[in-house]
Formats: C-alpha cells, sequence, structure tokens
C-alpha cells in the first residue's frame, strides 16, 4: 500500500457517499468510515490478556497491541471501512434444539456456508469499484484474517456498539451479523462514532451457562463455550462439560436474550440458510459419523476447522448431558475402539455421567413410591 493515497481531484465526500451505495448493492446492510486511531482500546486489551481471558488463543498475545494499530498492520492506511452483513437463517430452530437435549445446538452463524471467503469476495469487489474512482487505491481486506479489533472500529464507523456480551450491537439489526474491514489508503470523511448502549440490561450476563461475561464487557474466554467446543484443542475442563448441555459447536445464549435482537432481521443470503445436514440433527447420529462423512457434511463450512477429533470429543460431552438411554451408553462404549486418548477421556466421563442417571433413575421410582405409601397410611383412620 502506498504511503497515503491523495487526489485533490476526487470529491471524497461524493466518494464515500457511493461506496456505502455500493456496499448495499453488494449485499451488505451498512458501511461505516473512520480512521486508524483506536489507541484508548490498548489498555483494556492489555489487562484482558494479562489476566489470561484469551486461554490457549497464542495468537491473540503473540499480535499485542497490534490489534489496536491498524496503521501499522498495514503502512500507509488512512481509512477504516467497516460493513457488517445479516446471517440469521430463515429456519433458525431456536427453541427446537436447546428444548431438546437429545438435538445438537450448532450456532446459527455456521449452520451455512463458511462466511470468511464470502464476505472477502465482496470486500475484494467493492474495492475495485472504489478503484474505478481512484486507480491508484491501495487497500486491503479483511474478515476475521488478522489481529483487528473489528468491534471497536465498527463503532467509531457508527455501525452499532459494543455490547456487555463484546458483541457488536445495533438498533433495529441486533447482533446478527458478521463484521468485516477493508483498509484503504484515501482520505475519506469519517462517519460520527456510535453512541449507544445497554443501559442497565444484564440479561447476557446472568444467562451465560458458564458465567464467562465476567464483568460488562468482559468476557474470559476460557469459559465461553463457544471457546470451549471451537477454539480449545484440549480437554475441556471436567467442571464445565455439564454446563455445556447440548451446544456441540458455539453457543448463541447471550444473544437469544438480547432485548436489541427481538426484531432482528433475517438474512436473505442464501449462502447463510440452514443446510439440510444441520436439520434438527440427533446427537447419537451425528456421533456415529465417521471422519469421511464429518468431512464430507462440512465442505465449506465454519465446522470443519476444528475437525474431527474435537467434534467427537463436543458430542461426547452433550451425550453424558442427555438423559439416561442405553443406546447413548451403547454408541459411547462402541466408540472406545477407534477413538484418540482425548475423544476418549471424554467419551469415559460421558458414560460415567449416564451410569449416574440409569442408577437415579433406577432408585428414584422405589423411593417415591414408598413415600406414597407413607402418606396414604397417614391418612387412614387407625383400624383400616
Amino acid at each position: 500500500m502506498k504511503r497515503g493515497t491523495t487526489n485533490m481531484a476526487i470529491d471524497y465526500q461524493l466518494l464515500a457517499t457511493q461506496i456505502k451505495q455500493w456496499a448495499l448493492e453488494l449485499g451488505f446492510q451498512q458501511l461505516g468510515i473512520t480512521g486508524t486511531d483506536i489507541s484508548s482500546e490498548e489498555p483494556r486489551l492489555a489487562a484482558w490478556l494479562a489476566q489470561g481471558f484469551h486461554g490457549d488463543m497464542q495468537y491473540m498475545a503473540e499480535h499485542g497491541m497490534l490489534r489496536a494499530r491498524p496503521a501499522e498492520l498495514l503502512p500507509g492506511t488512512l481509512r477504516v471501512l467497516s460493513v457488517r452483513m445479516d446471517y440469521l437463517p430463515g429456519q433458525a430452530g431456536f427453541a427446537t434444539n436447546l428444548a431438546d437435549p437429545t438435538k445438537a445446538y450448532i450456532s446459527r452463524y455456521a449452520l451455512g456456508r463458511d462466511y470468511h471467503k464470502l464476505v472477502r469476495k465482496r470486500l475484494k469487489q467493492l474495492a475495485e469499484k472504489i478503484k474505478l474512482a481512484v486507480p491508484e487505491l491501495g487497500f486491503r481486506p479483511f474478515v476475521d484474517s488478522a489481529p483487528v479489533l473489528e468491534r471497536p472500529l465498527a463503532q467509531r464507523a457508527g455501525l452499532g456498539w459494543v455490547g456487555k456480551h463484546s458483541l457488536l450491537l445495533n438498533h433495529g439489526s441486533g447482533s446478527w451479523f458478521f463484521l468485516g474491514e477493508l483498509l484503504v489508503d484515501i482520505p475519506l470523511p469519517v462517519d460520527e462514532p456510535h453512541q449507544g448502549d445497554c443501559g442497565s440490561c444484564v440479561a447476557c450476563i446472568t444467562s451465560c451457562p458458564t458465567g464467562a461475561i465476567v464483568a460488562p464487557y468482559v468476557v474470559d474466554g476460557r469459559r465461553c463455550i463457544s471457546y470451549l467446543t471451537i477454539e480449545l484443542k484440549t480437554a475441556i475442563p471436567e467442571e464445565l462439560r455439564p454446563l455445556i448441555g447440548n451446544r456441540i459447536y458455539g453457543c448463541d445464549d447471550c444473544q437469544l436474550v438480547c432485548p436489541q435482537n427481538r426484531d432482528a432481521p433475517l438474512s436473505i443470503e442464501s449462502d447463510f440458510q440452514r443446510r439440510e445436514q444441520w436439520q434438527d440433527q440427533g446427537l447419537l447420529q451425528l456421533f456415529a459419523w465417521d471422519e469421511t462423512t464429518f468431512l464430507r457434511h462440512t465442505e465449506g463450512s465454519a465446522i470443519r476447522r476444528i475437525g474431527f477429533e474435537r467434534w467427537q470429543r463436543n458430542i461426547a460431552v452433550a451425550l453424558g448431558n442427555a438423559p439416561y438411554e442405553a443406546n447413548i451408553v451403547a454408541s459411547l462404549q462402541a466408540a472406545k475402539a477407534t477413538s484418540t486418548a482425548l475423544v476418549l477421556e471424554h467419551i469415559n466421563w460421558a458414560v460415567a455421567q449416564q451410569q449416574r442417571k440409569s442408577w437415579q433413575a433406577a432408585n428414584l421410582l422405589p423411593r417415591a413410591t414408598e413415600r406414597l405409601v407413607r402418606i396414604i397410611q397417614k391418612g387412614l383412620p387407625r383400624d383400616a
């Protein structure tokens, strides 16, 4: 990228208006423009890293303050074009999947095609349109592909505000959208930062299954179910396994309870709609997949990134959390012969959980019957 591209013959105000229109035509719901100075985020980022809240995501610590310095990430950058694209599918199936502990819950963003390539492609198309007006444009698109603090940048670009769950929120659109950035070297006029906030609402904090939101705007990644089921490559801490429930890939709970999402729009992108293989899938059915089947069904999906081993690990935990079924125990036991050490650890835990539930069920009925007999006897006449 050049060290700043300034052409006095260009009406940058008009160009900014055109860019926003082009973004809408490419399928983005909104585009905002901001500068590169987000140095005020550095103390917050440093404190978060110092507390180890990034867990095993070492790349976050390795990049350090670079995440708050986009101009250093790509020298010559003058502006950041921040975009958002709705992804909530038409058949999200929230209630069905979470209410039935024998069904698999997959975060709604992962039900369709992997968004990274789609959003990045649209950003490149946007850049090509800008190059028609500024042939010497230097640019680079990012979609979770660089150490950039995308949410603070999006807030400064006017797209919304960072909620207490650390996600970006937008009045009328909630939080069901992807973010992307296009770094450019032209002096476009910047938009006003969004001034919204969550007020006194703490729904996301009180509803987090694992208590991962340790303070407003602060998430301990090590406790977050999305981290545990997607980012964590080793064993899931045993004390957190029962709290995961049937969530086998990600978690949407903090978004589900957010009042801003009550009227969130559905995505019109066909690539983001729920794929057939994720329609009301039972845990046992998914656990029966071999690696070839897993790879076939996750082609072009974000789910493939965790690999088959972590896929089995996650489902084993969910099966341990499911109500007792003899079929569950049989499937878990059968999988031991071909499982890796990591998966085997979670299978053994799940079997123990199922056996405990079986024992409780076997002893619950006799105890209930005894209590009922005592109650009846107390109510009978002495000579009965």
